[in-house]
């Protein structure tokens, strides 16, 4: 009976441990590998600067725009770009013009 009751508690305290060591086990891999884990900080990192790199681009792009749109404004049209929009529109040329006719391949 003495020895049953001293094997007893030292499988308790033994399983004891060993759950302890599942549990610090399983919350050390998630912190390595799961949603907000180290590998996925990286990956977070490396997509906030794709999407860094492409604000910055589409902010240029969107600058150029407005920038194209100030100058057909009615307060202060530019000539040379009122005369490009409608001949690329209306697809003219000017008489003074000289068009290069490149044959297809």
């Amino acid at each position: 009976m003495v020895s049953r009751a001293r094997l007893k508690s030292i499988l308790t305290g033994l399983a004891l441990y060993v759950m302890a060591a599942a549990i610090v086990g399983y919350f050390g891999v998630n912190a390595y590998t799961g949603k907000y884990g180290l590998n996925a900080r990286q990956e977070l990192d490396q997509e906030i600067i794709a999407l860094t790199s492409e604000l910055a681009q589409l902010k240029r792009e969107r600058a150029r725009s407005e920038q194209r749109v100030s100058l057909l404004r009615t307060s202060r049209i530019d000539p040379d770009m009122l005369d490009e929009r409608a001949r690329f529109q209306l697809d003219y040329v000017n008489p003074h013009d000289l068009v290069r006719m490149i044959p297809p391949n």
